[in-house]
């Protein structure tokens, strides 16, 4: 049977059909377990939409899923799947906190905080070339490369905090708080300078730069002559190779720019929120942004929608666990994990049903005109 669809069916009640039915398999567990699924989803958003507080706690998970997410679509694009985020973004907070303390107390935040994101995005890149080195050059297989990338990330961190970067006489291992000047603005902060109050959350100008970059990504991708070099790639690579693209070029190119994109996740959570480095700062977001590229079809506006249904997950999760006695974390997870299957793993389970009641339909206006 031919799998064509129209792209409305195809992006748009496709992946909604999905989403209704992990709704429903996790409303199923959570009635096995003897709690109610409408009290559950109903608090459930209430916690992430219901106030203005928890709006901004959305859009903070959003924002790193956003960047994430980007960096599993861009490498998918060029036929790659980068599963190494956790490692770039962690390499990335590397970069911004030794810029962060070198020139804190140097420069002022219009200067500062612009070479802060340059560094997130040059150490995040720079972590993704050394497997893309190994694929393209030497046959390493990617999946295997960029998951032990993030073991080593992670051990580099936590070495550099201990040795290097705690200040003398804290227990803590985390490093010294960054300078003003390195804080990204939060938005109730830069809402109170135009007279508007806002609670305060961790929602900080990083949300503009994930729009920005998914504009971008965008442009790069779908408008320009490199994106589209990279993307024949992904599709045919020995009909690009014989069309006189460079194939081990583009592995570079797509790795790097993916590096760079999860590396700018640092900003949101290093410079945003803790203005500071942490050990694990962050916290499986880039395993999570595979779910939200896979979700969002790979394209910046469906990545948009899906981090944003995640960053519900995430908070509304939070306050049903806080107020639903016998609803734990883990259960949470679980329905996290849930829509991870069905909506991102198994997207493609549905579509054959799809694609014969659409063959059908039309077979029947057919008949009918």
């Amino acid at each position: 049977m031919n799998q064509t669809l129209p792209r409305w069916i195809d992006v748009g009640l496709l992946p909604l059909w999905n989403l209704f039915v992990a709704l429903a398999v996790a409303g199923l567990v959570v009635l096995a377990i003897g709690q109610s699924p409408q009290q559950a989803f109903a608090m459930l958003l209430q916690g992430a939409l219901g106030s203005a507080r928890g709006i901004g706690y959305t859009l903070y998970y959003a924002t790193t899923f956003i960047f994430t997410g980007l960096a599993v679509a861009v490498a998918y694009q060029a036929g790659l799947f980068n599963i190494g985020g956790e490692g770039q973004a962690t390499f990335g907070g590397l970069g911004v906190t030794l810029l962060a303390l070198s020139l804190g107390s140097v420069l002022p935040a219009p200067l500062l905080l612009p070479l802060l994101v340059l560094a997130a995005a040059i150490f995040g890149m720079v972590w993704a070339l050394v497997p893309a080195y190994l694929q393209a050059w030497r046959g390493s297989h990617i999946v295997i490369t960029t998951i032990m990338f993030n073991f080593l990330a992670s051990s580099l961190n936590v070495y550099l905090l201990v040795n290097w970067l705690r200040p003398g006489g804290n227990m803590s291992v985390e490093s010294a708080l960054f300078a003003g000047s390195a804080r990204m603005p939060s938005l109730h902060s830069l809402a109170a300078i135009g007279g508007w109050e806002l609670p305060s959350s961790p929602a900080n100008l990083s949300l503009l730069l994930a729009l920005l970059v998914c504009a971008f990504v965008y442009w790069f991708l779908w408008k320009s002559g490199a994106g589209y070099a990279l993307r024949a790639v992904g599709s045919a690579p020995r009909a690009a190779h014989f069309a006189g693209i460079n194939p081990r070029l583009q592995v570079l190119v797509a790795m790097g720019l993916s590096g760079a994109l999860a590396g700018l996740a640092a900003i949101n959570e290093v410079s945003g929120v803790q203005g500071k480095l942490t050990l694990d700062f962050v916290a499986g977001a880039g395993f999570t942004g595979i779910a939200v590229s896979l979700m969002g079809r790979s394209h910046p506006i469906g990545i948009i929608l899906a981090s944003l249904l995640f960053g519900m997950l995430y908070q509304g999760g939070v306050e049903v666990s806080f107020e639903m006695p016998g609803f734990s974390r883990e259960m949470v997870v679980t329905a996290q994990g849930l829509i991870v299957l069905f909506a991102g793993a198994m997207a493609g389970v549905s579509k054959p049903a799809f694609v014969w009641l659409y063959a059908r339909t039309r077979t029947q206006d057919a008949s009918g005109g």
